[in-house]
């Protein structure tokens, strides 16, 4: 049993307590009208307690989020259907005559000898996408006819295709002066010739030749060394890029890597990569 000077003060408090909630609800059956809050004020005063809600707590501030590479994924399928063959052949010639016909960039129109729309085989599993036309491209009226062009073709045999089995087209379709980089303003007035180009061939792989044709297709600013050796997407396309053959001709010891790439897609194509590397 516990001692009498334990028990006691503990039944006093139970009866104070006891005896304020009583006159809490007494309270409240008197003056029927009296909110809740008012009879939770009523007992807090009773009980000594602060009858103010404490101040709100500032919410903390947002965490900050890493910033994300820019790369837009095009995965969704291409949004026309895939044409016979012959209507993808008529498609891409009365095209190719509209852009000929092309004024939307000053510059660029004025310059040019000939627009260089692109070329090759419409039912290609394989397109090449490059930069820009150059000085010999913009005589002949078409892509990679230079020294560029010759090292494409050797780099397309070397896949063992041929360049009447792949087709080549170029972000813009006129001569940029002095051979400079295509301008964003003049890539965006040719975005819908090439993007109604892939759309009408649909390949099974697209090969990127150069930082402006990769990062044109895939909406992104990161670096050619970042996007290299990897496939991305771009519809119901996969996505290689490479360097392009002029920056291999001015640093050969880069050819090694571009090898790399190529071997990469072939691979994945089903080509006996072991059979081409002794060629090599």
């Amino acid at each position: 049993m516990l001692p009498k000077s334990i028990v006691e003060p503990t039944r006093i408090a139970a009866v104070q307590t006891q005896s304020v909630m009583s006159q809490a609800v007494t309270a409240t059956a008197v003056a029927p009208s009296r909110t809740s809050s008012d009879l939770t004020a009523a007992i807090r005063r009773s009980v000594g307690a602060p009858t103010t809600s404490p101040p709100p707590v500032a919410p903390s501030p947002p965490r900050p989020v890493a910033a994300q590479p820019i790369l837009v994924s095009l995965d969704g399928p291409y949004p026309v259907p895939l044409l016979p063959v012959n209507e993808r052949t008529e498609r891409l010639q009365a095209r190719a005559a509209e852009v000929s016909q092309c004024m939307r960039c000053d510059v660029l129109c004025s310059s040019r000898k000939q627009t260089v729309y692109g070329e090759g085989n419409v039912a290609a599993r394989v397109c090449f996408f490059g930069e820009a036309p150059g000085e010999e491209e913009d005589s002949t009226g078409r892509p990679f006819v230079g020294r560029s062009g010759a090292l494409l073709t050797k780099m397309i045999e070397a896949c063992t295709l041929s360049r009447d089995q792949v087709y080549i087209l170029n972000t813009v379709k006129c001569r940029p002066p002095g051979n400079r980089n295509p301008m964003p303003d003049e890539i965006a007035n040719c975005r819908e010739y090439f993007e109604e180009q892939l759309q009408i061939i649909q390949p099974q792989y697209i090969v990127c030749l150069g930082l402006v044709a990769v990062q044109t297709l895939l909406k992104t600013t990161q670096s050619i060394g970042k996007l290299r050796s990897r496939f991305h997407k771009y519809h119901n396309s996969k996505v290689l890029a490479t360097y392009h053959p002029s920056y291999l001709l001015r640093y050969p010891d880069v050819k090694r890597e571009a090898w790399t790439d190529l071997k990469m897609l072939m691979a994945d194509m089903g080509i006996d990569v072991a059979a081409q590397t002794k060629k090599t």
